[in-house]
């Protein structure tokens, strides 16, 4: 038997997306966020809702860019920070010692530690209430090269943090379970 646990946002997990964006001042800056995929694979897009009032949502709108560099293991304590604190009062990459990177294709800095990069140009504003999407075209994704594999990421290397609403926690992915698009073919009626 299920439980009702209401009208929530727990659909679980959530990607821990460092979102970076230079301020209105021109200032890199960067902030987790949870709520974000994928939106489109043509053209391919990702979407990310902030809230209006974070410092990052002015500067994502001044600059028409963002990155998102996707928070691993290692980096764990550092990408909670950058959701603790606001730049608008602190400079997060000099508290965390993470290094902000000049995209080369958009307007926007990433970070250098962590493993994967997505940098996008703002192609949409969707006001859904307490938060604004904010859809970007991916223009590129960079990858360490030691975290790849047959010209895609490993994800045991990249090792994602992932968030788990409710439960307020960070986890890692587990073991392999399977290949996509292949399990459940003897389900296919032939």
């Amino acid at each position: 038997m299920k439980t009702s646990l209401g009208k929530k946002t727990l659909a679980a997990p959530t990607p821990v997306w460092a979102v970076g964006a230079y301020d209105v001042e021109g200032k890199p800056n960067a902030m987790i966020a949870a709520w974000g995929g994928i939106v489109s694979s043509d053209p391919a897009s990702i979407g990310v809702s902030l809230r209006k009032a974070r410092h990052t949502y002015a500067g994502i709108l001044e600059h028409r860019a963002f990155t998102v560099s996707v928070a691993n293991v290692e980096y764990a304590a550092q990408a909670d920070y950058l959701g603790i604190d606001s730049g608008k009062n602190v400079d997060k990459f000099a508290a965390t010692g993470l290094t902000p990177v000049r995209s080369e294709v958009v307007d926007a800095p990433y970070i250098d530690e962590f493993p994967l990069i997505v940098e996008c140009s703002l192609t949409n504003v969707l006001d859904q209430g307490a938060h604004v999407q904010l859809v970007g075209e991916i223009m590129d994704v960079k990858v360490d090269e030691d975290k790849m594999e047959n010209g895609a990421p490993i994800p045991e290397a990249v090792q994602p943090l992932v968030y788990m609403p409710g439960a307020g926690s960070y986890y890692s992915l587990g073991q392999v379970v399977g290949k996509a698009f292949s399990m459940g073919l003897p389900y296919r009626k032939k």
